[in-house]
């Protein structure tokens, strides 16, 4: 029988399902409720000291929808507004109820050696399993010299971690941005630094649209916004590229994080090198209760595979991937295209014949295939409106 229990840097997860730092982790009685109802554990949303100011902007969301979902999801939202004590007193309460529940203290702070150590110093002797360093949230800390300010440069964050890891007596975690030239540099100055693991990614920095009407700019906050990150589904390409390219350079932990909504997108993060994976705006989309399909779906894809844990499906694909130079190109794939679901519209053929090739023709109320000129880019299986085109060799 498989589970789903696995262990990153002699941490005990229950499961590999933890709540992100975020809306979903800023108040103890949430995190309470999530618990009861079954993640493995919770990033508690960015503590800082408590003299570092914290004023939000209202409206602070915005959303990209196709239909009625949420595909994409922006936000302007500063760090937790609770006090050092008490997050002390939330987590002190949270393990005596929780006992196998994993709590990372997620913290943030200005640029001084003495107060990413006194933050790091006060919750050392508090019931958190870990430390989570925020060095890239997009919006708002960046102007104060923090979150991605620091994400973005190597050296700084490197210095940081080595001041968190000269004191800490807790596993640290570092949380990268995806918003750099190339992530995996950052992973490997933080390693080196000291680090015993990464979180990757946080959000995107993003633009969610503009209100043509009155050409206010989204989330309005009185007519104006700023550049906010950008999270949901649809980042996944994005987090799933950073955790792979994390994982080609490094062999530390990695928390997965970007877009995951549901178990086979939890799988994915681990086939890239993830060990564990962070959620966030799926909860904030349909609450607390998605774990219970998340669990159950990769509790019974596990066991389909003969796998005994998360930990058997780490890394899995990441023997595939290559450079484009290296990638085998003696085999060309063409569209077979299924007559009984195609319901001969054509788009597939004005689709190729304006994306270069021109190799697809309706004839007589056929599709056929030129493979003189196809190149077996499978462009056409992907507009079909029925799904009627496969690619074969």
């Amino acid at each position: 029988m498989a589970t789903l229990a696995t262990n990153v840097l002699g941490i005990d997860f229950e499961n590999p399902f933890v709540l992100a730092s975020a809306p979903p982790t800023a108040k103890i009685e949430s995190i309470d409720k999530a618990f009861t109802l079954g993640w493995g554990g919770a990033v508690l949303k960015t503590i800082t000291p408590d003299n570092l100011e914290m004023i939000e902007a209202s409206e602070r969301y915005a959303t990209w929808k196709v239909g009625n979902k949420i595909c994409g999801f922006e936000n302007i939202e500063l760090l937790s507004h609770l006090t050092l004590q008490q997050w002390l007193n939330g987590i002190k309460y949270l393990k005596q109820k929780h006992p196998t529940k994993v709590q990372i203290a997620s913290i943030m702070a200005p640029v001084a050696k003495e107060e990413w150590q006194n933050l790091v110093r006060t919750f050392n002797n508090s019931e958190v399993d870990a430390f989570e360093l925020n060095f890239s949230c997009p919006h708002g800390m960046p102007e104060k010299g923090i979150g991605m300010a620091i994400g973005t440069n190597a050296e700084i964050s490197a210095m940081i971690t080595k001041w968190v890891t000269e004191v800490a007596r807790k596993p640290v975690f570092v949380k990268l941005s995806p918003n750099v030239t190339n992530i995996a540099e950052i992973a490997k100055a933080v390693e080196k630094a000291g680090a015993g693991g990464i979180s990757a990614i946080n959000t995107v920095q993003s633009l969610m649209g503009i209100d043509l009407d009155t050409f206010e700019p989204l989330p309005k906050v009185n007519g104006k916004t700023t550049f906010g990150g950008y999270s949901g589904i649809s980042v996944k390409p994005i987090g799933l590229r950073c955790v792979a390219q994390i994982r080609q350079n490094i062999e530390l932990p990695i928390l997965g994080i970007g877009g995951i909504a549901n178990w086979h997108d939890a799988a994915e993060y681990m086939t890239v090198g993830a060990d564990v994976v962070q959620v966030c705006t799926e909860v904030m989309a349909n609450g607390y209760g998605v774990i219970g399909a998340m669990k159950q779906g990769l509790l019974g894809y596990l066991e389909s595979k003969g796998f005994k844990s998360p930990a058997d499906l780490k890394n899995r694909a990441i023997g595939n991937l290559s450079t484009h130079e290296k990638l085998p190109k003696s085999t060309q794939v063409y569209p077979h295209i299924d007559d009984e679901i195609c319901v001969k519209c054509g788009k597939c053929v004005t689709i190729c014949d304006e994306s270069e090739h021109s190799a697809l023709l309706l004839v007589d109320g056929h599709i056929t295939v030129n493979k003189k000129v196809c190149v077996g880019c499978s462009l056409c299986s992907h507009v079909c409106p029925k799904s009627a085109i496969k690619m074969q060799k």
